[in-house]
């Protein structure tokens, strides 16, 4: 079975001490393909740089970069930010613009601030014409908002992947009519998470798609443990225990979900 790992940020100092060694466990896990988001400007050159290599390495998953300042970084954000961005969504086009997004968490950045910076970048991805990696955390409602608002009659978001949802039934349905994809992950490997276990089984499987967000986000059993990529078939498989389908099942469905999301940036 073959996966796709549609969140992970192989740049993370965490992985610094054995980056090349993680590489080759996950696709010893049977991991083909890795997107990896930025989370500022200073960021961009070490994802590049990781989604070059990674075209020479066939020990090593693909990874396929996003470029985008995510809404923690914001504070620190200048207006030439998004000049770089532009330019670098300009030179090398990515997968996706991400990972951007809203942070309802309390110690955030001013959601005013995060709202500008966001709805910013949203009218970057529609300029070029790419999709979206968007983190939601305490925020779906006011992600959906300005997704609604940035969005005109003649200008669409090519669709996305809302990551590590965490929102009701009825905002996910509101995301998949949007053209959202919806990530899982280790949240949904507790017992203790009940919505999103919910969330899981209900939510249609094709517009469903994996991730570990590694080095974060890590599964139960690996509990305040740094996380990696080499993960995502166990976490498959609580999809798969979950939804009491077979987990070839999930891989097909899941991979599949993933390479038409890749066909929206092309």
């Amino acid at each position: 079975m073959r996966w796709v790992d549609t969140h992970v940020h192989w740049d993370a100092s965490e992985f610094d001490l054995d980056r090349e060694q993680a590489f080759i466990r996950a696709k010893g896990a049977g991991v083909d393909c890795c997107f990896n988001p930025s989370v500022d400007v200073s960021s961009f050159e070490s994802v590049r740089a990781l989604a070059t290599a990674s075209q020479s390495r066939h020990d090593w998953p693909i990874i396929l970069p996003a470029f985008g300042i995510h809404p923690l970084y914001v504070e620190k954000a200048a207006d030439y930010d998004l000049q770089a961005l532009d330019q670098q969504l300009t030179m090398n086009r990515p997968i996706a613009v991400g990972e951007i997004g809203l942070d309802g968490y309390t110690g955030a950045p001013d959601m005013t601030r995060q709202r500008h910076w966001f709805e910013a970048q949203l009218e970057l991805a529609i300029k070029h014409g790419l999709p979206v990696l968007l983190h939601v955390r305490h925020a779906v409602e006011q992600v959906i908002h300005s997704l609604k608002r940035v969005q005109g009659k003649q200008q669409k978001i090519r669709g996305g992947i809302a990551h590590a949802f965490n929102g009701s039934e009825s905002q996910a349905q509101q995301l998949i009519r949007m053209g959202f994809y919806l990530g899982f992950g280790g949240s949904m490997t507790y017992e203790g998470s009940t919505r999103i276990r919910r969330l899981a089984v209900l939510l249609p499987l094709d517009r469903i798609v994996l991730e570990t967000d590694a080095p974060d986000m890590a599964p139960a059993w690996l509990h305040k443990e740094r996380n990696e990529t080499a993960q995502l078939p166990k976490i498959a498989n609580i999809l798969a225990e979950l939804r009491g389908i077979p987990l070839n099942v999930v891989a097909e469905q899941t991979t599949m979900n993933a390479q038409q999301f890749i066909a929206c940036a092309n």
